[in-house]
């Protein structure tokens, strides 16, 4: 695969970044992909290993080697034909994905790993470019109404699968524009939504049906509709108005921190401040908007939606910024012998921490502390780990200031409302039970009602979506027809 002696003749090659002075400045992206003479020397890296790890570390199962191979020897479009077999858009896992693949990858046991999320990306866009991705309508119809409920990339990957099978699908969603937490929680510069709006474009010219502005369920007690939704729709009519639904809803339930000084204002889960500014770089806008201009925020939480709510801290022009992590802080580098190829935990600076980001590891939020019913300031206390236990350190305690706090802790379930609505049984967690075995797999306890993504397996990524979204319509397929000639 790729140049026999490739690996040992060139190193890793990352893409760039613009400037930071310059990208703080606007919510586009600023990833400089590869050239196509770049992405050559990273497809020549590629071992012929005899067995690639990388398949199974890519919950897609994409074909690495071979697409490797063919953008070494210059056939991208054979490339973007193998890479588009196993992933419905990979415009998205080319640039969110942290790339569970690489750390599989055979190289990465005593080297660099190949680039495989760079050379992805420069194969999709080129693809894009040169037009090969076109709308593939099925050759019949089956007569067959599916319903799909919730459009983020676990709904939209089983909504084009199954379209492309000949069955009438409608892809139902609660805000007002397609893309779930792609639309309305990655920020523009990691992901522009004009990859999205073209896919919907392809989507609708092969047959998916959308419906935005639609809150599928019952709303729980004492909430208000989204800001977007116009209709609710009962379960019992969607059941009877379609012969199968999916429900491929995201993890919306945030994690709470419940200490004293919960409810001072300016204490904001991480989904109440990054959809806005979307919706605000979208054109519309928001009504009290939440602002991190002039102020000291604090994020709690150190995962991935962490670092989205310091990039975009910056971009408001935040006095400072400073990231809590409960965790004490990961070594630089993995211990590669003992953890792979599996992912392994270790330091991750993101391009949001290189904007300005003060990094606490081993931190814990006793209170929050305000005035005049804002917050104004922390107490914290340091933490120690042992055996598995957390024990605060004495004497360690402090304050600090803190204009906006907000709370990216992750994700606990899906919104109770809409399982509760269909009467779908739960797992421990909080998410719909359904297994993923290939017979009947993700049947949920109701008939003729799925459920895959977020919704099924809990807070995931975007590439575990695309998964089940597609291993999911595969299963709806079979339900409907007996049999199905869909990947899974």
């Amino acid at each position: 695969m790729g140049k026999v002696t490739g690996f040992m003749e060139y190193e890793r090659l990352e893409e760039g970044y613009a400037p930071v002075a310059e990208r703080v400045k606007h919510y586009k992206e600023f990833v400089i992909g590869l050239k196509a003479d770049e992405a050559k020397v990273q497809g020549a890296r590629c071992m012929d290993c005899g067995t690639p790890f990388c398949n199974n570390g890519c919950p897609v199962n994409n074909i690495i080697p071979d697409f490797n191979d063919l953008v070494y020897r210059g056939d991208w479009k054979n490339a973007w034909h193998t890479l588009d077999s196993t992933n419905n858009f990979p415009e998205f896992t080319g640039r969110i994905c942290p790339a569970p693949c690489e750390a599989a990858c055979t190289l990465n046991v005593n080297d660099d790993a190949v680039g495989i999320k760079s050379i992805e990306h420069a194969i999709i866009d080129r693809a894009w470019a040169e037009g090969w991705v076109v709308p593939r309508p099925p050759k019949a119809k089956t007569g067959k109404k599916v319903a799909v409920v919730g459009s983020g990339p676990a709904g939209m990957a089983a909504a084009q699968q199954l379209a492309r099978a000949g069955h009438d699908v409608t892809l139902f969603e609660k805000n007002d524009a397609v893309g779930g937490l792609l639309r309305y929680g990655i920020p523009d510069f990691k992901l522009e939504k004009s990859h999205i709006d073209r896919r919907v474009e392809q989507m609708k010219a092969e047959g998916v049906s959308f419906r935005t502005g639609v809150l599928v369920g019952h709303l729980p007690e004492g909430s208000k509709v989204t800001n977007w939704a116009k209709e609710i729709i009962a379960p019992d009519e969607l059941k009877a108005a379609f012969d199968a639904v999916l429900l491929t809803g995201g993890a919306e339930q945030s994690r709470d921190l419940p200490v004293p000084g919960r409810d001072l204002d300016g204490i904001h889960f991480a989904m109440e401040f990054l959809p806005q500014q979307n919706k605000v770089n979208a054109g519309g806008k928001v009504k009290g908007q939440i602002s991190a201009s002039g102020k000291h925020v604090i994020v709690i939480g150190g995962g991935d939606t962490g670092s989205d709510c310091v990039g975009t801290s910056n971009r408001h022009g935040a006095k400072s910024v400073v990231q809590f992590e409960l965790l004490p802080m990961p070594p630089e580098q993995e211990n590669k012998p003992l953890v792979w190829p599996y992912w392994p935990i270790k330091l991750r600076t993101s391009s949001s921490h290189e904007e300005g980001c003060q990094r606490e590891f081993a931190i814990a939020t006793k209170e929050f502390i305000g005035e005049k019913g804002k917050v104004t300031a922390l107490k914290t206390v340091r933490v120690e780990w042992q055996g598995g236990k957390m024990t605060e350190v004495a004497g360690s305690e402090q304050v600090l200031p803190a204009d906006l706090v907000l709370l990216a802790m992750g994700f606990v379930s899906p919104v109770g409302s809409i399982l509760e609505a269909f009467g779908v049984e739960k797992d421990a967690r909080g998410n719909a039970r359904a297994g993923v075995d290939a017979e009947g797999g993700y049947k949920t306890s109701v008939d003729k009602v799925f459920a895959a993504g977020d919704m099924r397996r809990g807070q995931s990524l975007v590439v575990w979506a695309i998964r089940e979204g597609r291993q999911a319509a595969q299963a709806v397929d079979k339900y409907l027809m007996g049999a199905s000639d869909l990947p899974r």
